[in-house]
């Protein structure tokens, strides 16, 4: 993968002002092996260290769980112009509370493109898979501040409707799974969440994986690749389904949501006392709409998947509970 960066190093040198590159480390692959992600440290300029998101833009014919299609790969090679159109256009409207990184330098080639984006890992050291209560309330705040910041907007140049998981670009899981209610009532649970009167952007990959901590409670954002149209609690219960257990789920769950309204009302403007109070109560209605609609993605991708447990399931059933009452 090296081997596809090196074309772009001289540009990136030339654009951050640097006299050479000390070295390149790569970090991680991306997804279905679709390119990696590299820190480059610098000699010269203003950045000691950048990390460069390299994508190879060639179809592929594997997949981690055997889902290779065009449309996965098609779906994918979006997600990466969404992204670099988020960095250049939405990414800096967001308050100095809501970090993530900058976009320092993009360019695009046939076969491939680079994102080369501030160096996070000095003031945000930590990647998680699992958090703590208190830990996971910066998170939240995160996202009810980010969430706060774009109510009501158009979401022009994103994804029409955010997160990777959602219907219209998932059909193959779709008829993957068993027969049953949830798969019934798949079309339903998505209107329910598309058709909500208060939309605002949602980040749309919001799993504790996607974010990098630092001390005093400080955390970033990372990977705007499905970033969209779409209500908050979306990212809220993938967040919170992504680091808890099913009992930890049970035990946190109300008071967390309680916190993500609190920082939301703190956070958002535009909206007067009767308007936000209408939010929260669409919002709250919605939120196990929004798990049974990632479970929905689950039970056909991957059915025995461990994100599946006690307390997600139970959401199924409120969620079609609410389309019944609806």
């Amino acid at each position: 993968m090296q081997k596809t960066l090196e074309p772009f190093l001289p540009n990136i040198i030339a654009q951050l002002g640097a006299e050479t590159i000390l070295s390149i480390e790569k970090m991680q692959s991306l997804w279905s092996d679709y390119g990696a992600i590299f820190r480059l440290k610098l000699h010269g300029g203003d950045f000691p260290s950048v990390v460069v998101k390299c994508i190879a833009l060639q179809e592929k014919d594997n997949h981690p769980r055997g889902w290779a299609t065009n449309r996965s790969h098609q779906r994918k090679l979006k997600s990466y112009q969404i992204e670099n159109y988020w960095y250049e256009n939405y990414a800096g409207l967001l308050p100095d509370s809501v970090k993530l990184p900058r976009l320092l330098y993009s360019e695009h080639r046939s076969t491939a493109q680079v994102l080369v984006l501030e160096d996070l890992t000095i003031s945000y050291p930590e990647l998680k898979q699992f958090c703590t209560y208190e830990e996971a309330k910066t998170v939240i705040k995160w996202l009810a501040g980010f969430h706060a910041r774009f109510i009501n907007s158009s979401a022009k140049g994103l994804w029409h409707t955010g997160s990777y998981w959602h219907l219209d670009t998932r059909p193959e899981e779709w008829e993957a799974m068993k027969a049953g209610l949830l798969k019934e009532n798949a079309k339903e649970l998505d209107r329910a969440l598309n058709e909500a009167k208060y939309q605002t952007i949602i980040h749309g990959d919001a799993k504790v994986a996607n974010f990098c901590f630092g001390p005093n409670n400080q955390v970033a954002g990372l990977d705007f690749q499905y970033v969209g149209k779409g209500i908050g609690v979306k990212d809220l219960a993938y967040f919170i389904g992504s680091c808890f257990t099913s009992d930890e789920c049970e035990l946190y769950e109300n008071s967390l949501l309680d916190f993500y309204f609190e920082e939301f009302g703190k956070s958002v403007n535009g909206l007067n006392n009767q308007e936000k109070a209408d939010l929260e109560k669409e919002w709250r209605q919605l939120y196990p709409v929004a798990w049974a609609d990632f479970n929905r993605f689950l039970m056909g991708w991957l059915p025995g998947h461990q994100k599946l447990h006690d307390h997600a399931l139970a959401k199924n059933e409120e969620a079609l509970e609410y389309l019944k009452n609806e």
